[in-house]
C-alpha cells in the first residue's frame, strides 16, 4: 500500500509542482495570501473536498476535509512569504526578480504544496475504499509573524482531531524532536507632543525619545533574563524625517520569547514596565498592543517514531548532474555556517555520525535521513504549530529542499525554491507525510500511544498566548 502511495503522488507530481511555483509567483505576505489560499480552495474542492472558508475569522485561513468518521487526521499547510526577499529562481546570485519585493524564503510554497500531496494521496485511499476515516487539510496562513494557527486554535480548530502531522523546508531529511520557544509579540506606539527643536524645545516631548529609552531599559534587561529567553524589536515608526522637530510619535515592535507561555507573559511584564517608565521620563504616553503570539511546543515520541520510519520507508530524492551543480553553487554562496545536527540535543556518538554523513559540513546534499534522538532540547525560535500541539498529539519533521547550511530566510532559499531539486524534495514530504497518515488511520494501537503521551505532557493545560479580548482577527503590523 505505501508503494501505492508513492507512485499516485509521483503520477500527479506536475500538478502539485505548478501549485508549488504559483504560490512561490505570488509571494503574498502574512494575512494577505487571498490568490493563495484561492488557488488551494479550487483544486480542493474539485478534488472533492468540503471547504470551510474564513476559518477563525481570518480571510485567508480555511479546513479542508474528506471521508467521515474516525480516526480524524489533520495536515497542516503554510503559504505566506517574507518581505524583501524577491530573487530570480534557480541561479546562484542574488538577484531580485522585482526590486523591494517579496519571497519565500522559508519554503512555504512548498510546505502548503507537500501537505497538499499528501491530503489528496489520502483521500483517494478514502475514496476507494482502502481507507476509512477523515483527513483534514489546514490552510494556515500567517506564520511568519501573525500566528495564524494560534487564532484558528482559539477559535476550536485542531481539537476534534486525532493527530496533526506537517513538514517543513529544511537542508536535512529529519524528524523535528524536543520544543520550540513561546513567544508574545507586541507594539508600542509612543505619542508626545510636537515642537521646534531649537525654538520652544521644552515644548515638546519627544515620543521618540521614550521609544529609544525603552529600547535602553530592555538592552539592561538582558543581563538578567534566563539563558532560554530573548527579546527582538524593530522600529516601526521614528516620527518623521526633519530633525529640527521633536518627534510626536514612535512606534517600536517586541517579540519576548521564553520557554512556556507563562514564563513569556511574566518577562513581558517587565518590558511593559520599561516602557511606562520611558513614557515618565518623557513625558510621554503609550499604548500597548498585542499583534500575536504562540505557545511552547509538545514533543510526541510516538509520532516522531512513526515519521522516522516513513522517512526511511519513502524513496529519497535521486538528483541529476545539473541539481548537483546548481546545489554546490549555492552552497558555495556562504561560508562559516554552523553544521547540522550539532545543536545540544545529540549525544558525541550522534554528532559524530553525522559529520561522518556531511563530509565535515562540506557535502553539498544531505541526501540521507538524520537520525532520530527523542530529546527535550529547546529551540530558540518559535512556530504557531505549538498551539496545535497542545490540543492534540503533533508531530512534523524538515526535508531537505536547500544545499546543506542553507542560510534561514536567504535569496538562497528564494532561488532554490522554484527548481527541480526543491520539488523532488517537497513530493518526497509528500509521500512521508501520506505514509504516516496511512499508518495512523490503520493501527488503531498507534493513536492510542500517542494519545497516552500527549494526556501525560499536557496535564500542565495550554496556556492560550493571545488575550481573552484581542479582536477576532489577527492584527496585520
Amino acid at each position: 500500500m505505501k508503494e501505492s502511495i508513492y507512485s499516485y503522488i509521483s503520477s500527479r507530481s506536475g500538478e502539485f509542482i505548478e501549485i508549488s511555483d504559483k504560490i512561490w509567483e505570488f509571494a503574498e505576505l502574512s494575512l494577505n495570501e487571498y490568490k493563495s489560499a484561492a488557488c488551494y480552495i479550487d483544486f480542493l474542492k474539485k478534488e472533492g473536498f468540503s471547504v470551510r472558508e474564513q476559518a477563525a475569522n481570518v480571510p485567508t485561513a480555511f479546513v479542508a476535509s474528506y471521508g467521515s468518521g474516525r480516526p480524524r487526521i489533520g495536515i497542516l499547510a503554510e503559504y505566506d512569504a517574507l518581505s524583501s526577499l524577491s530573487q530570480k529562481p534557480g541561479i546562484a546570485n542574488q538577484q531580485p526578480l522585482v526590486p523591494g519585493g517579496h519571497g519565500h524564503g522559508c519554503g512555504h510554497n512548498l510546505l502548503g504544496a507537500g501537505s497538499l500531496a499528501a491530503a489528496v494521496a489520502v483521500k483517494n485511499l478514502i475514496e476507494t475504499g482502502k481507507l476509512h476515516g477523515t483527513v483534514v487539510f489546514y490552510g494556515c496562513p500567517g506564520e511568519e509573524g501573525c500566528a495564524g494557527k494560534t487564532f484558528m486554535a482559539r477559535d476550536g480548530e485542531f481539537r476534534d482531531l486525532d493527530a496533526a502531522i506537517t513538514w517543513h523546508p529544511g537542508d536535512t531529511n529529519e524528524v523535528t524532536t524536543g520544543s520550540n520557544a513561546a513567544c508574545l509579540q507586541y507594539l508600542y506606539s509612543f505619542q508626545g507632543q510636537t515642537a521646534h527643536a531649537a525654538g520652544d524645545p521644552h515644548l515638546g516631548r519627544s515620543a521618540l525619545d521614550a521609544a529609544e529609552l525603552m529600547n535602553v531599559g530592555v538592552q539592561f534587561l538582558r543581563e538578567h533574563m534566563r539563558s532560554c529567553e530573548s527579546v527582538h524589536y524593530s522600529f516601526l515608526d521614528v516620527g518623521g524625517p526633519s530633525p529640527n522637530v521633536v518627534q510626536p510619535t514612535a512606534s517600536v515592535l517586541y517579540m519576548v520569547r521564553s520557554d512556556n507561555v507563562r514564563n513569556a507573559k511574566q518577562l513581558l511584564e517587565r518590558v511593559h514596565n520599561i516602557a511606562r517608565g520611558a513614557c515618565l521620563m518623557t513625558g510621554t504616553t503609550v499604548s500597548i498592543r498585542q499583534v500575536d503570539g504562540t505557545a511552547s511546543t509538545l514533543s510526541n515520541t510516538v509520532l516522531e517514531e512513526l515519521i522516522q520510519k516513513n522517512l526511511q520507508s519513502a524513496p529519497l530524492p535521486v538528483y541529476d548532474r545539473k541539481e548537483l551543480r546548481f546545489a554546490e553553487a549555492i552552497h558555495g554562496t556562504y561560508t562559516n555556517r554552523e553544521l547540522p545536527g550539532t545543536a545540544p540535543k545529540f549525544d558525541w556518538k550522534v554528532k559524530k555520525l553525522v559529520k561522518e554523513l556531511t563530509a565535515d559540513g562540506h557535502k553539498a546534499v544531505n541526501d540521507f535521513v538524520m537520525p532520530y534522538v527523542p530529546s527535550d532540547y529547546m529551540s530558540p525560535g518559535s512556530t504557531d504549530v505549538g498551539d496545535v500541539s497542545w490540543l492534540t498529539p503533533t508531530a512534523q519533521f524538515n526535508a531537505a529542499t536547500w544545499p546543506s547550511n542553507c542560510p534561514g530566510h536567504s535569496w538562497q532559499m528564494v532561488s532554490t525554491g522554484k527548481t527541480s531539486f526543491a520539488h523532488k524534495a517537497m513530493l518526497y514530504a509528500g509521500q512521508v507525510l501520506a505514509g504516516t497518515a496511512y499508518d495512523l488511520m490503520t493501527d488503531p494501537a498507534i493513536l492510542e500511544k500517542a494519545r497516552a503521551e500527549f494526556e501525560d505532557t499536557a496535564a500542565g493545560g495550554y496556556d492560550c498566548p493571545l488575550e481573552a479580548d484581542l479582536v477576532a482577527e489577527p492584527a496585520a503590523v
